[in-house]
């Protein structure tokens, strides 16, 4: 399935390459809200509220109440995560919060579980360099994402990863990657990290990996007026 996604900063729609350098922006929110019309939910990601930088809590209500979603971005405690589930979050993603500089906070991921419970929960893993990095990729710690994977199993209904060495370069995605963090747990697996062809979403389909796709929807690489 394809998933496709949303990222907000300052107001508007944006797409970053590596997290860091705005490649795309559009102040067009409605509009491209309506063109994934067709999806069964979409990705929505504050990403100010990520950095510490405010947050873009109308939009997200505003998209949330119109799409199925699940949302993510600064998602920090149980809190934030119901208000998110309130305005009309399907799902949501929770990445830093769920990580300490050992590894995987297993504690804390299973207060979120017991409060909100696993089913609306997507446990996010984004890995640069084979390692785990969390705060905006900007930590790496000790622990590869198959670890994690098997670590985090227990507390979410889904998992979804980022593979940070190709997200936002539309160099095609790391499939060996991506199919060893499969291996590794029993959970959905969503994957994002430069897909930039329809072919690669159904290669990911046919191995029961849904895949998050952005900077190749703006580019008009993947056409989503079909869905």
């Amino acid at each position: 399935m394809l998933i496709p996604s949303i990222d907000l900063m300052n107001g508007r729609v944006v797409q970053l390459q590596q997290g860091e350098r705005l490649a795309i922006e559009s102040d067009d929110i409605d509009g491209w809200t309506a063109k994934f019309a067709a999806f069964p939910i979409v990705q929505l990601i504050d990403l100010d509220a990520a950095m510490g930088k405010g947050s873009n809590d109308a939009i997200v209500r505003r998209i949330a109440r119109a799409r199925p979603c699940q949302v993510g971005g600064g998602v920090r405690s149980i809190e934030r995560a119901q208000e998110l589930l309130a305005a009309g979050a399907r799902r949501v993603i929770l990445g830093s919060s769920l990580f300490n500089d050992r590894g995987v906070n297993t504690s804390r991921a299973e207060s979120f579980a017991e409060v909100l419970g696993a089913d609306v929960i997507v446990g996010a893993i984004d890995s640069r360099g084979g390692r785990v990095v969390i705060h905006g990729w900007k930590t790496a710690i000790d622990i590869t994402p198959e670890d994690a994977a098997r670590a985090l199993e227990p507390f979410v209904s889904s998992l979804l990863y980022t593979h940070v060495d190709t997200e936002g370069l539309l160099t095609g995605l790391n499939l060996d990657a991506v199919k060893s963090v499969q291996a590794a747990t029993r959970r959905r697996l969503i994957a994002a990290g430069g897909i930039r062809s329809r072919e690669e979403v159904d290669a990911l389909d046919a191995l029961g990996i849904d895949a998050v796709v952005g900077m190749a929807i703006y580019r008009g690489l993947i056409d989503v007026s079909a869905g």
